[in-house]
């Protein structure tokens, strides 16, 4: 993993955890495509998220994604992979 890759899971993951209380009332069991510590846009399914992700980011495809739920979940580099669900 690059330290940009990196850094970015940090950041988006410190922001997610910030608004988080005030996503839950609206957006609970919805998957959040982030990029520099900001909110892209709620998918129903972390596969629409990701797929999303892929083509907004085409370029470096660095994003990750996180669920409204209320214990956030810190993956790290798979920050953005399908969970066994």
């Amino acid at each position: 993993m690059s330290n940009q890759e990196s850094n970015q899971i940090d950041i988006n993951y410190a922001a997610f955890e910030k608004k988080l209380p005030g996503l839950l009332p609206v957006h609970r069991g919805k998957f959040a495509l982030m990029r520099d510590g900001e909110i892209v846009e709620f998918f129903d399914t972390v596969r629409d998220a990701y797929i999303a992700g892929q083509k907004i980011f085409e370029k470096d495809k660095i994003f990750s994604i996180q669920e409204v739920v209320e214990i956030p979940v810190n993956l790290g580099f798979f920050s953005y992979a399908i969970p066994q669900r």
